[in-house]
């Protein structure tokens, strides 16, 4: 697992051994503890490419047909916050709602990319949680306001090999330790490479872009004070807590 770190002023990459960071410099490794530092979301990314309605399970709990082509939306880097991060429940809202998603991220610049060659631009898989202000996008007619507000893309907790099997991994979604979603990555209507190759020929991504896969069924709300978590089979815990508008107001 990759990691990203904050010691004093430095950022910096680490790989996550047990309770420990190994930072490689070159021609000698520092090592620090896991509480000794600051753990950062794990990724910069200069977009969040998301997907809608792309569990089998997922279309057939909403009796919706199995789209033929994946359905996108953006969220703003400006909305993403780490493990442990503070989801921020607007006062314009009075419904927030999780969606656990397997997350990708993007290596290197690339456009045009064949499904047989994505793993060529993978970084590798992280946990995301796809926050969402449910009324809102009922709402409108389009899904930005709904999906942007600071905070609405939790991702973490670190970045898992890019060489992971990620066709039939569990991912369970829990708020307040009961279990809301429990379904598998087989259940994906468009695979990874699918979705890699359908939009870098769109747009191109850049390093440490976000592909977010879509969630699959089980979708409910969140309240201020839940603490929510996104599990996913070999990739890791991602873990926020929900707070209220004026808690920014608070700490800046």
């Amino acid at each position: 697992m990759i990691g990203r770190f904050k010691h004093g002023n430095e950022i910096f990459d680490g790989e996550v051994r047990g309770s420990s960071v190994v930072v490689n410099r070159g021609l000698y490794s520092d090592t620090y503890l896991l509480s000794d530092i600051l753990l950062l979301p794990p990724a910069q990314p200069s977009k969040i490419i998301c997907v809608g309605l792309n569990y089998r399970d997922h279309a057939r709990e909403l009796n919706m047909q199995i789209p033929d082509k994946p359905v996108l939306f953006l969220k703003p880097p400006s909305a993403v916050i780490g493990n442990l991060g503070k989801i921020i429940y607007p006062d314009s809202t009075s419904h927030v709602d999780y969606e656990g998603e397997l997350a990708v991220i993007i290596s290197k610049r690339c456009r045009n990319i064949r499904a047989a060659d994505a793993g060529s631009v993978i970084m590798g898989y992280t946990c995301f949680n796809d926050v969402t202000a449910r009324d809102l996008q009922k709402e409108d007619i389009q899904w930005t306001r709904a999906k942007c507000f600071d905070t609405f893309a939790p991702v973490g907790p670190y970045i898992a090999d890019p060489g992971l099997d990620v066709s039939n991994l569990a991912i369970k979604t829990r708020v307040n330790g009961k279990l809301r979603q429990d379904s598998t990555t087989a259940n994906l209507i468009f695979d990874v490479p699918q979705l890699i190759e359908f939009i870098s020929g769109i747009m191109t991504l850049e390093p440490g872009d976000i592909i977010s896969t879509g969630t699959p069924p089980g979708v409910g709300k969140l309240s201020v004070g839940d603490e929510v978590e996104i599990e996913i089979e070999d990739i890791g815990i991602l873990k926020n807590t929900v707070v209220a508008q004026d808690y920014t107001e608070k700490v800046n």
